[in-house]
């Protein structure tokens, strides 16, 4: 399966706890302003390339803790970023999934716009837009303070506890 990024870093220590190589999606539907990749916001453009490749290229580096997932927002490829995550996941690597939309509407919508599999293999959620105005340098992992971390299999546990 192929995804359309618009680049990896190979390193990165700001994108996620520990050691992590980053995935920037090509294409976001939120065009935040003030958005620091706003390359990654047109869903022209980028580089398409198959996720085992993403596998090989974080196996030659032993020092990665995990993937990050941003973008551009990677729920606008929802299935090739989730199958990348679960991929990425079974090969033991801790994945963070940055988006645009809120954990809510995300799950309001999982089956119907295939989000499912991309939450399902995320360990960590940065969500909702960033918003110029709430920026707070330093912020660790967010970019404005109306973002959350959230982590995914807690919050999602605690949903089917609700709805059982």
């Amino acid at each position: 399966m192929k995804i359309n990024v618009a680049g990896i870093a190979e390193e990165s220590f700001s994108d996620g706890p520990g050691i992590r190589c980053v995935v920037f999606a090509q294409g976001c539907r939120h065009r935040c302003p003030g958005c620091h990749n706003p390359e990654t916001h047109s869903f022209s453009g980028g580089q398409w390339i198959h996720i085992r490749d993403v596998l090989r290229l974080m196996e030659k580096n032993p020092i990665l803790d995990g993937i990050t997932l941003s973008g551009g927002d990677p729920f606008e490829q929802a299935e090739g970023f989730g199958a990348l995550a679960e991929l990425t996941k079974r090969h033991g690597y801790h994945v963070m999934t940055y988006t645009g939309y809120l954990f809510e509407f995300l799950l309001e919508h999982r089956e119907e716009k295939g989000w499912g599999r991309l939450l399902a293999w995320t360990d960590v959620l940065v969500d909702g837009p960033f918003d110029l105005g709430r920026r707070f340098p330093p912020s660790k992992f967010r970019g404005s303070s109306n973002q959350r971390i959230i982590d995914v299999p807690r919050s999602l546990a605690s949903q089917r506890a609700v709805t059982q």
